[in-house]
């Protein structure tokens, strides 16, 4: 899992909304997509591009749900600390699949609290679309199987 980085007098404990969860886990995959750019084999640069700008509009939208609600969007971190050391390219899929398994695990449980149509129409949206993009990094490493019966679920292991 993606964290922040702690800042001198940062907030406490996480936010328990379902929807700034997950806009703080979009705001996580922006930051990796922007480190792993550096790692990338030059013909990944545009996917790797393209998957941010998803990502960006994915919590943009986000953000302006929680503020319609009434509350306040969560501030991405200045960093985040990556849940592996990118040093190659296989590391930096690596990197992007769990930046995808954290965000889909954010969208099951928007899913799973969601009282609204908004509520549920984003964690349909986001968790279809995360798992998509966990497929395609599964296909890049070469692992199996490539996609979820349950994107997001708890891995029983």
């Amino acid at each position: 899992m993606t964290t922040p980085v702690p800042t001198p007098g940062g907030a406490g404990a996480p936010d328990s909304d379902p929807l700034v969860a997950a806009a703080e886990a979009e705001n996580a995959a922006v930051f990796t997509y922007g480190v792993i750019t550096a790692f990338v084999a030059a013909a990944r640069r545009r996917l790797v591009a393209d998957f941010e700008a998803e990502h960006r509009a994915r919590r943009d939208e986000i953000d302006r749900a929680i503020t319609a609600a009434g509350g306040t969007p969560p501030v991405a971190a200045a960093g985040y600390t990556l849940p592996i050391d990118v040093t190659g390219p296989e590391s930096a899929a690596r990197a992007a699949l769990v930046a995808e398994e954290d965000c889909a695990t954010a969208y099951r449980a928007l899913l799973e609290q969601a009282d609204d149509e908004t509520g549920r129409r984003i964690g349909v949206d986001g968790l279809s679309e995360s798992a998509l993009r966990a497929a395609r990094w599964r296909v890049v490493l070469q692992e199996s199987p490539v996609t979820l019966a349950f994107p997001g679920s708890p891995v029983a292991g």
